[in-house]
This record gives structure tokens, C-alpha cells and sequence, in this order.
């Protein structure tokens, strides 16, 4: 079903996600693999057309949050690699196995426990150590050499348990997209995961696969990335930093659009929205839009947002509604009812990014990205075309159409 209800509504291109999966491939180390990081929705841009595309690009590797969302990719790809950076309870070790999907350990008593469920249903989970070198959030605490020595051997007892095969490592940073505040703080965590790495190895655990590489770190530091780099956002065409190497080659893979719902004068002094908080000048052409903070859009952005409308950047007057915002469309006389609205992305020369957008009221891409509501279709083009629509409101939970 390739037709979709014109109400507010993401486009998501393909050909941008193919283009970002193809640069950070070009730019690892050689023999790296990416794991493209599809949390959360793939970022909200859904998850089951994104992993079909990075697939087929070569993908292999998926970063996952939960056992549901590997679930989920399973379903999607039966044969990829797929990782699971949180937890799970130890009493889903058979489901893990059955799935071949990787689980990260994250101290003693959660590997111990997985053993020993793994061992009990005679099955091996496949695992990768998470090492917390300075988040102070999972894993194992190895933020000191001295300090924290004996943890080591805690690790080299998970590499020597029954039912699970310790396959990976790795470590997470926490500063790496600040190059001007981060890059000690980060370098000294990369240190403390090589120490911890060749301390193992010394103790007879020696891991195929090493990861710590983030968006930002992949960019940044390629002296750190290892056996695997993990980009998230950046895979989606979202820098953490203009100024950061290869930006200029990303393509955004996402924009939000919507249309004009009703287009009227108003007379100077008129109450505009919630609260009453402005009143329409002299002349002022309003125009209101079927897209609130219900399907995304920060409330945050009340009085102080754009949207762009045939290719001209038009203010939200008033506050952003659950359902509906209200624009000054004066600077577009020739606006009419159906009138398709950008609310991210791009209209003509105007541009209008997801950074630009949340760093007006205080917040990141992330947050808008993961937070565009499930009643918002997911549009799939590729090359301007239409490829396919996902639009969870019209399917009940077992995939059936509604209506």
C-alpha cells in the first residue's frame, strides 16, 4: 500500500541512508566492519525499511537497544549480526540462542546468571563484555588501572563460563562529540580499553571483536576503530558537529512535512492560540498546520519556530498545540488549503535542519527524532520516488489492516 493520509508525514530517503552507510564504510579502518546502530526505531525512521536498505548495502552488524528491538530486526533479516547494548533478563537466554542474537554482559552476576539459564537449557548465548571506562552506566568498572585491577579477573571468570561464547568487548564514550572539551577524556578512555584489552589477553581472554567507536569517535579518531565502528545518528545524515571531518558528504535522511488545513485573514489585535500570548498584526495572512507536540514537534518551539512554505521561512505564531500549529503566512499570499508545509528539511533553497530546530529551545536531534509520534507516516523514497509506506496507525498488533 503505497498511499498514505497527507495530514504531517516523514520522508524518509534511502538513497541518503545507502550514501552515509557507503561513506562511513569507505572511511574505517580496513578490515572494520560498521554496525549501524537501529535503536529506537532506527531513530524514528523505522525500523524494518532502514535494515532492509543497509543490508543491501552490506551491512552485517545491527546495534540494537533491547531484546524486543533485536526481535524485531530478526524478523526483518534472518541472517545479520545483531547486538544488544542493554540488558536482558538471564531468563531469555534461550530466546537469544534460538535467534542468534548477541547480548551484552555487564558485570559478574548477569554473566553468571546467563550461564547458568544458557547451560540449563542447553544452549550458548553469544556475548560481548561491555568495560565502562568513564560513562559510570553498564559494565564492568575499569575507569583506574590500579584501582580497579581486580575486575580483571572477574572478566577472565565470564570468559571462562559455561553457555555463553565471548566473542566481543567493548566500551562506550562519553565526550568523544566535543572535540574541544572531549578529546582527553576520551583518548584516556580508549587507553584504559586497550590496558583492559591487554590485560585480558595476558590472562588468556582474547576477544575477536573490539568496538568503541561511536558517530562522533568514527569521525574524529580512527586510530580507535578497531574491529567495529558503531555510528547511530550520524548514519542518518545528522552530524554532532558541523565542524566535524566528511559532514559535508552526509545527506539527511530525514524530513517532516505536513499542509495548510485552513488559511485565513485576521484582523489586528486577534487572540492567536493557547493562551492568548500574541495577537495578529495589521494584515497578518495565518494559516494553520495539522502537526502538534503529539506527533513530535517540541512545544518548546512556541513563538519561536519556523516552518517553510514554498520555499520561504513563515513563523509559528502562538503556542504549538497537541494536534495543530498556527503560522504567519503574510510572506506567501498565494497560500491555499492543501499546501504541502516543511517542518524539517528542505524547500527549494530553504533549509530548515533537525540540529538548527532543537538547538533553539535547548535540546538534540535525538530527542526530535525519537520522539515524532507513530501516528506520523513513514514515506520511503528513493531517488524522489516513491518505494513504500509504513503507516503504523492503520495495522492492529498482529499486522493486520485496519478498515
Amino acid at each position: 500500500m503505497k498511499d498514505f493520509f497527507q495530514r504531517a508525514w516523514l520522508e524518509i530517503h534511502l538513497d541518503a541512508l545507502t550514501n552515509n552507510f557507503a561513506l562511513l564504510d569507505s572511511i574505517s579502518a580496513p578490515d572494520c566492519k560498521v554496525m549501524a546502530v537501529v535503536k529506537a526505531d532506527a531513530y524514528g525512521h523505522g525500523v524494518a525499511e532502514t535494515v532492509r536498505e543497509l543490508a543491501s548495502c552490506g551491512c552485517a552488524w545491527f546495534a540494537v537497544s533491547n531484546l524486543e528491538e533485536a526481535l524485531q530486526v530478526r524478523a526483518v533479516l534472518p541472517a545479520v549480526d545483531i547486538l544488544i547494548l542493554g540488558y536482558t533478563p538471564a531468563r531469555y537466554a534461550q530466546v537469544l540462542a534460538e535467534h542468534n542474537i548477541t547480548q551484552a554482559v555487564l558485570d559478574s552476576a548477569n554473566a553468571v546468571a546467563l550461564s547458568e539459564v544458557a547451560a540449563s537449557c542447553g544452549v550458548r548465548v553469544r556475548v560481548h563484555i561491555k568495560i565502562d571506562t568513564g560513562m559510570s552506566r553498564l559494565g564492568f568498572f575499569f575507569q583506574d588501572r590500579k584501582r580497579d585491577n581486580a575486575v580483571l579477573d572477574d572478566i577472565a571468570a565470564v570468559y571462562a563460563l559455561p553457555g555463553v561464547i565471548p566473542e566481543g568487548i567493548f566500551t562506550h564514550f562519553a565526550q568523544a562529540d566535543d572535540p574541544a572539551n572531549g578529546q582527553e577524556f576520551t583518548e584516556l578512555q580508549f587507553a584504559l580499553f586497550t590496558a583492559c584489552i591487554d590485560e585480558l589477553r595476558s590472562r588468556g581472554a582474547v576477544f575477536k571483536l573490539r568496538h568503541c567507536c561511536n558517530s562522533a569517535a568514527a569521525l574524529l579518531y580512527p586510530h580507535m576503530h578497531m574491529d567495529i565502528i558503531r555510528p547511530g545518528l550520524v548514519l542518518y545524515g545528522i552530524p554532532a558537529d558541523e565542524a566535524f571531518p566528511h559532514v559535508g558528504e552526509l545527506l539527511p535522511a530525514m524530513e517532516m512535512k505536513t499542509v495548510l488545513s485552513q488559511v485565513k485573514p485576521l484582523p489586528e489585535g486577534a487572540p492567536v492560540s493557547y493562551g492568548s500570548t500574541v495577537a495578529a498584526h495589521s494584515g497578518t495572512l495565518s494559516a494553520t498546520v495539522p502537526v502538534g507536540y503529539a506527533d513530535g514537534y517540541p512545544r518548546a518551539l512556541s513563538g519561536n519556530g519556523h516552518m517553510l512554505l514554498d520555499g520561504k521561512r513563515v513563523p509559528i505564531l502562538g503556542c504549538v498545540c497537541m494536534d495543530q500549529c498556527v503560522l504567519d503566512v503574510s510572506a506567501v499570499p498565494s497560500a491555499i488549503p492543501g499546501m504541502t508545509v516543511t517542518v524539517f528539511g528542505c524547500d527549494g533553497e530553504a533549509m530548515i535542519t533537525a540540529q538548527s530546530l532543537t538547538e533553539a529551545v535547548g535540546a538534540i536531534p535525538y530527542e526530535l527524532l525519537c520522539s515524532i509520534n507513530k501516528r506520523v507516516p513513514r514515506v520511503y523514497l528513493r531517488n524522489g520516488e516513491l518505494v513504500s509506506v509504513a503507516n503504523y496507525m492503520l495495522f492492529d498488533s498482529h499486522g493486520v489492516r485496519i478498515g
